[in-house]
């Protein structure tokens, strides 16, 4: 069994009208998949520039990781199959670049 890679996302809030103490949280997550591998691997095949193969790559991660453990819960019935049919076309298209 893979060994789980451990995460700590944080998000600033980086408007500068709040120079006193800008609002931030941080979210801990483990993945059985490498975060920095997918980035990498978006933003060579994606056909997307480096800040959206970033944030395509999280993302999908993020909610990907969610949706699979809560997949009998309401919010995620009636998406999943959409996911899997976008997950099944970036695969494709990262295989064919």
């Amino acid at each position: 069994m893979k060994k789980p890679n451990f995460y700590r996302i944080t998000i600033e809030d980086m408007n500068t009208e709040n120079d006193d103490s800008p609002e931030a949280m941080q979210v801990e997550v483990q993945d059985r998949e490498d975060m920095f591998a997918i980035v990498d691997t978006l933003k060579k095949g994606s056909g997307l520039d480096e800040k959206l193969a970033t944030q395509v790559g999280i993302a999908i991660r993020l909610l990907g990781q969610v949706m699979m453990q809560n997949r009998k819960h309401p919010l995620f019935v009636e998406f999943m199959p959409h996911f899997k049919d976008f997950m099944v076309n970036l695969k494709k298209t990262m295989k064919n670049s």
